[in-house]
């Protein structure tokens, strides 16, 4: 019957956790525990004093603040007041971040005193002090109570703003319907319940931390909030707090797996990595902890994670190292997202995309669309129309369909090393020097060559104490792949540059090849 639907909103699951748990714990952030009844009260707090600050609905509220719990609470109490949160990444430049609070429009900017100090010029109408100024912002409102839905369900809840390794970042809209069903996914995949203790070595300002923001209050579960990644933090609240989940990119798997603290795990612990292609290397070592390894695959325009390589019953007999290629692929939608494509680049006349042969071999880019792929790119429509050419979402990554149905990704369009005719994939290259004991971190890209067009280079970082030759690691490679795929050219380094959400700035490697020409 029609008038009987309720417009989805996350804001939902907190009302909730404090209606069934008010008492439990729903967020520690160091010395501080909050209940869910606090949590909800905080939120309604920030939520009037947002109103009363003259937002207006619609309008942006931009954040500036590491992992905390007043950034949490955002989550709720800027789309409670109507308005949108800008959770914004407190390692970009200062240009970048007035950028960012320009082109949002966004009125208010609230942040961290070390985080503001910097800032100047800004075109926000107030700058509020989370760590001076912030109680007396919250006393603005009136504390009437503010109910917690949304008329419009389209909405946009949030923007997130891409990285901007090449050009200018654009910001990402998610809407109320969207991160509720990415939430719910989130709950599913990551097994959430009442009992979880989720652990943020994730930025929350990364796409509001892969919805798990929402996720983990929809079953009023735990925050434990972590401002830095320092494997000695992890591995204290783990033991102590009873981390059970946490989520990161492979270089934080690496933190994980290599800190002196490092042991066997007395309890359960799910870790779910995306951001970049986790080696077989790094998979295997978060799997001989006694972890528990979930890898899921999107972009900040799919709201984070849309697919999962959703373990299949026959890989229960696959030995440890086949089981460990096979969960680094980026596998199939998740269950409330569409079907994971992978199409060909020239689309027909009718403007259809045809999908590639799904032999594991023919490359093609990966596409999406539904409920779990963004709302549009905030005032750009032209950015918008180009991304969603033939009604799917183009991601600009290049993978293969395998015959079981699952995505492997072989790389970013961009990225591809074209030698000779030949396409050779960076991340192949990559995950085949990391198995080697000696390399920690790697990265693989194009470098001009007279005779080939392109060649690979590789950046490797050794393991602490490790020594070997680049002759030995090139013939490493040549074990597992093609001979033409294997770098000759190697260059030893102290760090790999990336950027706060674990991509590689292989931008920034190729810009400076071409300037030693």
């Amino acid at each position: 019957m029609a008038g009987l639907d309720t417009p989805l909103t996350p804001l939902r699951f907190l009302e909730r956790a404090a209606e069934v748990h008010p008492d439990a714990i729903g967020i520690v952030d160091g010395d501080r525990r909050m209940t869910n009844r606090e949590f909800a009260d905080a939120a309604q707090a920030l939520a009037a004093a947002v109103r009363a600050a003259g937002v207006d609905a619609g309008e942006r509220v931009a954040f500036l603040a590491t992992n905390r719990a007043e950034l949490l609470i955002a989550h709720f109490g800027v789309p409670l007041a109507g308005a949108v949160l800008v959770a914004v990444n407190t390692r970009l430049s200062p240009d970048e971040i007035a950028y960012i609070c320009e082109h949002s429009g966004a009125k208010i900017l609230i942040g961290e005193s070390d985080l503001l100090a910097p800032l100047a010029d800004l075109s926000v109408d107030d700058v509020i002090d989370l760590d001076s100024g912030y109680d007396a912002f919250l006393a603005r409102g009136d504390g009437a109570a503010l109910p917690w839905e949304v008329e419009d369900e389209t909405a946009t809840i949030t923007i997130n703003y891409t990285s901007g390794t090449t050009g200018r970042p654009k910001g990402v809209m998610y809407t109320h319907r969207g991160a509720y069903l990415n939430a719910l996914a989130e709950v599913v995949h990551q097994g959430f319940e009442h009992a979880s203790r989720y652990l943020w070595t994730l930025p929350m300002f990364h796409c509001n931390g892969w919805c798990t923001t929402w996720a983990v209050t929809a079953v009023a579960g735990r925050h434990i909030c972590l401002r830095a990644v320092r494997g000695d933090d992890i591995w204290r609240l783990i033991d102590t707090e009873g981390v059970d989940h946490m989520c990161g990119a492979p270089t934080v798997l690496s933190t994980l797996a290599t800190a002196p603290e490092a042991h066997q795990l007395d309890g359960p612990l799910t870790v779910v990595t995306a951001g970049a292609p986790p080696s077989p290397t790094v998979v295997g070592q978060i799997r001989s902890l006694g972890a528990t390894l979930v890898h899921v695959y999107g972009l900040t325009e799919t709201y984070g994670p849309y697919s999962i390589c959703e373990p299949q019953d026959s890989w229960a007999d696959l030995d440890s190292d086949e089981l460990n290629v096979v969960m680094s692929r980026q596998g199939v939608g998740m269950v409330t997202a569409d079907r994971l494509r992978v199409v060909r680049p020239d689309a027909a006349d009718d403007g259809s995309l045809a999908d590639v042969e799904p032999d594991g071999v023919e490359m093609g880019e990966i596409v999406m669309r539904g409920n779990c792929v963004m709302k549009g790119y905030f005032a750009d429509d032209d950015a918008t129309a180009e991304a969603f050419a033939g009604g799917w979402f183009h991601s600009g990554d290049l993978g293969v369909m395998r015959p079981d149905g699952y995505v492997k990704l072989l790389d970013r369009a961009k990225d591809v090393v074209i030698s000779g005719g030949e396409n050779i994939s960076t991340i192949e290259v990559e995950q085949a020097l990391a198995s080697h004991p000696a390399v920690a971190d790697v990265v693989v890209i194009g470098v001009a060559d007279d005779k080939w067009g392109e060649r690979p280079k590789a950046f490797v970082v050794l393991t602490d104490g490790a020594s070997v030759e680049a002759a030995e690691l090139t013939a490493h490679v040549k074990t597992l792949l093609a001979s033409f795929k294997a770098p000759r050219d190697i260059e030893f380094t102290d760090a790999i540059p990336r950027t706060s959400t674990g991509k590689v700035r292989k931008n920034e490697l190729r810009d400076a090849e071409r300037g030693k020409k």
